[in-house]
């Protein structure tokens, strides 16, 4: 379990945690319907700059269905559940396939190329936990 977090002693950095991780949720949020934003170290940031600024807010994010198990595991294993590996390649692999099928610039392309590709890096490199 997730221990409580103890908020920042000072106002400002309160504030300027609270502001970050309303910036980070609506980031995430966007996420999910935005193939180029990653949604889930969106959720990660913003549960990190709510430890720091609201126990409210963060105890009301882990009690969410879908960001309290990402949240959790991550905070408990630094890692990822079994299979969900395959599944993100995946997806990326359509978004990112489609946005360069739609692309008619050979530029946005090579770009959206490049993005995959560093993408596709930064997930091979989160480790995967084994289910012992």
């Amino acid at each position: 379990m997730v221990a409580s977090p103890t908020p920042h002693d000072s106002p400002i950095v309160r504030t300027l945690c609270l502001g970050g991780g309303i910036l980070s949720l609506i980031l995430a949020i966007a996420g999910i319907f935005l193939p180029l934003l990653p949604t889930t170290p969106f959720i990660l940031l913003a549960a990190g700059c709510f430890a720091r600024s609201s126990t409210r807010i963060h105890d009301w994010l882990l009690a969410q269905r879908i960001a309290g198990p990402i949240i959790r595991e991550w905070h408990e294993h630094r890692s990822m559940p079994p299979g969900v590996k395959p599944w993100a390649f995946a997806l990326i692999s359509v978004s990112f396939g489609l946005s360069m099928f739609l692309m008619t610039s050979p530029w946005h392309r090579a770009m959206l190329l490049v993005l995959a590709g560093i993408l596709a890096l930064l997930l091979w490199r989160v480790p995967v936990r084994n289910n012992q």
